[in-house]
């Protein structure tokens, strides 16, 4: 079954039978559910959602059919078309919406599709409100609007335009500043929205860009996760072009990557890693990433004199211990930045302002700010689940053999070693379970991954 229902949203590869993958019937089913959910808990003669798309081949078709299931409940929809992530988060507060809808696999391959939703701030859903969502899916519990009271549709292509402008007015972007160094980044847009917004950017930064897959025509030139097997076009033309350095972001936006003046990867990382070294250095305050991030966030933040907490993996956790703690900055590890000061929402395009207004304060070259932070080495792998895999089972077995260690079951199972740890966690978004280690070295980081990689499967007899 390749039809997913998490707290990150309901995402299915395109296809197949009902209930197995996200098929048409199964689109209008959760844009349903979802729409009556507001319509349940919001006391309002007429609603307004707002729906964007990334640029995945399917998007045209589903966001057909979830806008028009939305009008069919009489909820009027902002169709901001083609969009991001990130975009339409800020796009729902400044719409007075009361919810919006981003159809998007984010980092999965071109034949999955999804549905992200959001709540009147232009945030994610609570864990509640999307198992409230599901059980309403499941009952089919659907009341349609007649033909007198059906919603209407708005078009609005401005917002891309907007959020560019709303970035650039951040206090701690200065875009006068990066103008004055003449920089030259490649961007790769995996030929999708980041192909149009990223660009769009960086030219009103000042910057030269280099445009590598940035038609945003939804075939993807390589996997769009931006890791770096997948990466070596961009890797390649960032020396040839002699370019400062390169961005990748991944379909829908909110995962931002770069790639160093020598060709190297930054490592996704430390993408958050740098973006906070440059806003704490400009406001005291607290940091916060998921359990699956790098130690170094937490070095960093102790070195500006503020504090760092972990959460449990998944934006919605990241937000919430955000606003407990009145972090100033967040995010994970896998690039997603959250900047408070913008909006609560992984953006790759306010990292990116930020990140060149920090290098453009620096004198130092992208990797020699790469090699100025602590060092740290992580090994991210998967084992694929089958029916017969009780997971739950396997992580208290691996909890149990450990449990003089420094353990956290908050989120599966980290276990903190005194100068290494692995986090081991059913995925929110795969059929997988995910193996992450960080380690001083490398051959450190694989060795234990491939330790751990070998009991689980031991425990789980595969």
């Amino acid at each position: 079954m390749t039809l997913i229902k998490s707290i990150s949203g309901i995402r299915g590869t395109i296809g197949g039978k009902v209930g197995d993958n996200l098929t048409p019937v199964d689109a209008v089913k959760f844009a349903s559910a979802y729409g009556t959910f507001l319509k349940q808990n919001i006391a309002k003669d007429k609603l307004k959602v707002v729906i964007g798309r990334d640029a995945r081949i399917s998007g045209p078709m589903i966001h057909n059919l979830v806008v028009n299931t939305l009008v069919g409940l009489g909820i009027d929809v902002i169709d901001l078309g083609l969009s991001t992530t990130p975009t339409v988060e800020i796009a729902v507060p400044v719409e007075k919406a009361d919810g919006g809808i981003i159809l998007t696999a984010s980092h999965n391959p071109k034949q999955w599709n999804a549905l992200k939703l959001l709540n009147s701030k232009g945030e994610f859903l609570s864990g509640a409100d999307g198992a409230k969502i599901l059980e309403i899916a499941e009952a089919e519990a659907f009341d349609f609007a007649d033909v007198d009271s059906l919603g209407e549709v708005t078009e609005n292509n401005a917002y891309m335009d907007i959020h560019i402008d709303e970035v650039l007015e951040l206090p701690l972007v200065n875009a006068d500043l990066v103008k004055t160094k003449k920089f030259k980044v490649v961007v790769d847009g995996v030929n999708s929205s980041g192909g149009i917004i990223i660009p769009n950017l960086l030219e009103q930064m000042g910057v030269e860009v280099v445009k590598l897959y940035c038609n945003p025509n939804g075939h993807f030139p390589h996997n769009p996760e931006p890791l770096k097997e997948h990466l070596g076009d961009i890797c390649k033309l960032v020396v040839e072009e002699k370019a400062d350095f390169g961005i990748v972001v991944d379909p829908d936006v909110d995962r931002l990557a770069f790639i160093s003046n020598d060709g190297e990867m930054f490592g996704e990382e430390y993408t958050l890693v740098a973006v906070a070294d440059y806003v704490l250095s400009k406001t005291l305050g607290n940091t916060v990433s998921n359990m699956s991030s790098s130690r170094a966030l937490r070095d960093i933040t102790e070195k500006h004199g503020g504090t760092y907490q972990a959460s449990a993996v998944g934006e919605v956790n990241v937000v919430e211990l955000m606003k407990k703690t009145n972090a100033i900055i967040g995010g994970e590890g896998n690039g997603g930045i959250i900047y408070p000061s913008s909006h609560y929402g992984r953006d790759s395009i306010v990292g990116a302002a930020l990140f060149l207004t920090y290098l453009a304060n620096q004198d130092k070259t992208v990797a020699e700010i790469r090699a100025s932070f602590p060092q740290y080495y992580m090994s991210k792998n998967k084992i694929e689940l089958t029916p017969q895999i009780d997971v739950d089972t396997v992580l208290a077995a691996l909890t149990e053999k450990y449990k003089s260690e420094n353990i956290s079951t908050i989120d599966g199972v980290k276990i903190d070693f005194p100068t290494e740890w692995v986090h081991l966690r059913k995925s929110n978004t795969e059929p997988i379970i995910r193996i992450y280690t960080e380690a001083p070295t490398q051959s450190e980081a694989d060795v234990l991954a491939e330790r751990f990689v070998k009991e689980l499967k031991e425990i789980a007899g595969i």
